[in-house]
């Protein structure tokens, strides 16, 4: 064993067991000591009471999860050696499982490649960071460096790294909330903010600093290329449609009209951008609208256009603490969107929360079909792009529920 200099956290039972299945979280109330001073972001060696060696971890006092481990070998060092091994085990594993769709993937996802709180996507030559744990604040330097000497490997370039680090998480981390451009030498530290990327043979234009989370939801690539294979034909209506991600691979699918929704002005005029940057504006139209409303009107004025409806809603819960009103939002648009459906008629839905986990989802589908007097045929069961790998014993890795079905 290398010789161990950190200090040592003492966990409960509970922790332990919790460990011992794979999960890699230590929650404030199950640390029970720590031998000697240490400053929050640092490395701390986890024990059981017994003194078994649990792992190695980053240790934050300003948060709910305290500890975060990152590795339960006790030879590992810690050094630049180690993180670049760790980058380019990650990366490799994207350029495996992608293939030709590397270009445009999620090259690390937090606990899934055993870097707490980080996610690092890629879109061409830009990198876009989101690092929301103050132990990885404090390496990522070694971290980008080793993920753009890695890619340079591959033959990609990165010319631009840019942090979203906006979101107020980080101020429970004891972090500063901020955007900008991230200085590493041989990286461009400016630009306008946007790129195209091509997607299923799609070109989009990601607005990296204003777009949702890192501008772009690379999560359901395959999944609006399986929605796209039955849409030939059919009129759709794509709710929720951010930057047209699903409504544009039906369009350029052969179908009939799509319809793309959302209630953000800025997120249809992107959807504009898209569907022109691909040529599929006459065979699109874009309304701003809530959803909800939207799709009430449509049953009230009895307006069944439509035989073909998408439903993929942002999270409407991140707690377990609000699933009950969560069911309560996924199972009116989903009522709805099969009472608007004909017999025979498509409808792919979604769920992008861990919290409401496949057995709800399904459960609430199951109630709406019987409430809408229809049965429900399952086409297709997915989950998240294989760039956001899942780990069994660490559920919030698995978040993306997402079917496509037919009514019957």
């Amino acid at each position: 064993m290398t010789p161990r200099n950190y200090p040592v956290a003492v966990v409960t039972d509970k922790a332990k067991r919790s460990l011992d299945r794979g999960h890699p979280w230590v929650y404030a109330d199950e640390v029970l000591s720590v031998c000697s001073e240490y400053e929050n972001g640092s490395l701390v060696d986890v024990c059981s009471e017994k003194g078994t060696f649990l792992g190695t971890g980053f240790i934050n006092d300003n948060s709910k999860i305290r500890i975060r481990i990152i590795s339960k070998n006790a030879n590992d060092k810690f050094d630049q050696a180690f993180w670049f091994r760790r980058v380019k085990y990650a990366i490799d594993y994207r350029k495996t499982v992608m293939g030709d769709d590397f270009s445009s993937c999620r090259l690390i996802f937090g606990e899934a490649d055993s870097f707490p709180g980080l996610t690092l996507d890629k879109f061409g030559d830009v990198l876009v960071a989101e690092v929301l744990s103050l132990g990885i604040e404090k390496v990522k330097h070694i971290i980008f460096s080793a993920a753009v000497k890695v890619l340079k490997e591959y033959g990609e370039d990165v010319n631009v790294i840019y942090e979203r680090n906006d979101v107020s998480v980080r101020t429970l981390e004891g972090m500063q909330i901020y955007k900008d451009y991230y200085i590493l030498d041989g990286v461009s530290n400016g630009g306008n903010g946007k790129t195209i990327i091509c997607e299923n043979n799609i070109k989009y234009e990601v607005d990296y600093i204003n777009g949702q989370k890192t501008g772009f939801f690379l999560d359901q690539k395959y999944n609006r290329l399986a929605a796209s294979k039955i849409a030939k034909d059919k009129a759709v209506l794509d709710c929720f449609t951010h930057t047209g991600s699903f409504a544009l691979n039906c369009a350029k699918a052969g179908a009939k009209h799509v319809t793309a929704v959302d209630i953000s002005e800025t997120a249809i005029e992107q959807t504009k951008k898209n569907a022109s940057l691909n040529g599929l504006e006459d065979k699109m139209d874009f309304v701003c609208a809530n959803v909800f409303d939207l799709l009430t009107d449509m049953c009230n004025s009895k307006d069944y256009k439509y035989d073909y409806i998408i439903l993929d809603p942002p999270a409407f819960t991140k707690s377990r603490a609000t699933i009950d009103s969560a069911k309560k939002g996924y199972k009116e648009i989903n009522l709805k969107a099969m009472k608007l459906l004909p017999r025979g008629g498509y409808l792919a839905t979604c769920s992008c929360s861990h919290f409401m986990s496949d057995s709800l989802f399904r459960t609430m589908l199951n109630d709406a079909a019987r409430d809408a007097g229809v049965t429900l045929r399952q086409i297709e069961a997915r989950q998240q792009c294989c760039d956001h790998p899942i780990l069994p014993d660490v559920p919030e890795t698995n978040y993306l529920k997402f079917y496509i079905f037919q009514i019957v």
